[in-house]
């Protein structure tokens, strides 16, 4: 199964989020946080934040529509018949607070094949509304062999 290497270092347009408190309620919900900095918005301004904190997985929901035009890229050409989960690695410098706008932006990092699997590799940079950095990705993702 051979695969395209063309594309390693194509940069995809940014995607912009903006963090609402109820959906940061909403992800702790479903993935079972019980600290009272996701959902109590006393509890988050007591501890000096503006507002309710998103846990760190949270990353998902705002990188997510950033990662999409990359997996569905025909240069890329992932073939989800094949494809499995290979694995995600987030750096969290700052806290995402409800209120903030993420801006990701996705690039191809490397794109190999071994034992005749494709591995597909994107990297994901989201900044806040200021700048500072959030969260730094690497995704990747597998395609199984003939």
């Amino acid at each position: 199964m051979p695969v395209n290497t063309d594309a390693i270092g194509k940069t995809y347009p940014a995607a912009t989020y903006a963090v609402g408190r109820e959906k940061v309620r909403e992800y702790a919900r479903a993935v079972g946080e019980s600290n009272a900095l996701h959902f109590d918005l006393g509890a988050a301004r007591a501890a000096g934040y503006e507002d309710v904190v998103a846990p760190p997985m949270f990353t998902v929901v705002y990188s997510f529509p950033a990662v999409l035009p990359a997996l569905f890229d025909p240069e890329v050409g992932i073939d989800f018949a094949r494809l499995v989960h290979g694995g995600q690695e987030f750096e969290w410098p700052t806290l995402v607070i409800a209120g903030d706008e993420i801006t990701t932006t996705v690039s191809v990092a490397d794109v190999s094949e071994r034992r005749g699997n494709g591995f597909y590799v994107f990297a994901s940079e989201s900044v806040n509304q200021r700048g500072e950095p959030v969260c730094s990705g690497r995704w990747a993702n597998i395609v199984r062999g003939v």
